[in-house]
């Protein structure tokens, strides 16, 4: 399987996916650690990909994406942004609405 197909799998198998430093219970950058904080505010129900474990996707994600750094937040498969983005969204109310609907359908 290519790695463009296991990202496509990946996020066709998690409504809220995010590409991350680290994992949820472990983040091992700053920017990770918010973005779990600000999912966990919103009591999303999400899945972590741990970009360290595995080089290759790490990489082809940044092309994917066209988003050269991480955290990367996906929801539906869409990419969301990063953690500036995410804490943005999150103040103005509108990441709790957008992870809620992710999760009904």
């Amino acid at each position: 399987m290519s790695v463009t197909a296991r990202i496509e799998q990946l996020l066709q198998s998690h409504p809220v996916l995010l590409f991350m430093k680290g994992t949820s219970d472990f983040p091992q950058c700053g920017f990770s650690s918010q973005a779990v904080q600000v999912l966990q505010a919103c009591e999303a129900n999400f899945q972590d990909f741990n970009i360290f474990e595995d080089a290759e996707l790490r990489e082809a994600l940044k092309a994917y994406s066209s988003w050269p750094t991480y955290p990367q937040l996906y929801i539906k498969g869409e990419l969301i942004g990063g953690c500036d983005i995410m804490i943005d969204l999150y103040k103005k109310g509108e990441l709790a609405q957008m992870l809620a609907a992710a999760n009904e359908a």
